[in-house]
């Protein structure tokens, strides 16, 4: 199969499919959806749950500043890696069946983060889950950041809506706070979790502090 040819916009190819499911899974991110995790949706005034006890402004101020700082080192080290891809892309070292490859091991890669380990989390966020995670939303903007170097309507087009799903996210934090700290949103709970998708990570870490000691 060739890959390069099925950036163009003529044709219908299986990864038009996959197109097409890539853009209802980012449209899913901006509209409130209940097939998307609490991680996701805690970003949605219907998902924020005050606790009974008031919690310290400061205690929030604190978080959130916390959380900023790990969102610039991520957008720093992202941006540094993929300036990296793209310079050897416009030098035709690498062309673009390998961007799309690049692409699709991000997304493999972005499944393992949610499930298994994630470096962003264990290095710089320090989160302590998936659900509480400040860059959860940024995954396909993440994924997508090769399809920038690509001349196409359905790589931009990908990527274009990857931006507008990560402005909307960060506006939201920027003016609800509360909804993205556990200390002021119960829904971030572990008692209020129905998610469960960091029962392979603590199963892991679990197994690895057994071994420490």
């Amino acid at each position: 199969m060739d890959i390069v040819g099925i950036v163009n916009i003529s044709g219908l190819r299986p990864l038009h499919i996959v197109w097409i499911i890539m853009i209802f899974e980012m449209v899913a991110q901006i509209i409130p959806t209940k097939k998307i995790t609490m991680g996701c949706l805690k970003q949605f005034g219907s998902k924020y749950s005050p606790p009974e006890d008031p919690y310290e402004e400061l205690e929030l101020h604190k978080n959130v500043q916390e959380m900023n700082v790990g969102a610039l080192k991520v957008l720093l080290s992202w941006t540094i890696l993929n300036s990296i891809i793209g310079v050897t892309y416009l030098l035709d070292i690498i062309g673009v069946t390998e961007l799309i490859l690049i692409t699709m091991f991000y997304y493999v890669s972005d499944l393992i983060c949610v499930t298994i380990w994630c470096p962003f989390q264990s290095f710089i966020m320090k989160n302590r889950c998936c659900v509480n995670c400040r860059i959860f939303n940024w995954g396909n903007f993440m994924i997508l950041t090769p399809m920038v170097f690509i001349r196409s309507f359905f790589s931009w087009s990908l990527f274009f809506i990857s931006i507008i799903a990560l402005i909307s996210w960060e506006l939201k934090i920027l003016k609800y706070p509360e909804r993205f700290w556990h200390g002021s949103n119960t829904s971030l709970r572990c008692s209020h979790c129905n998610d469960n998708i960091c029962q392979i990570k603590n199963t892991l870490l679990f197994n690895k502090e057994n071994e420490l000691g």
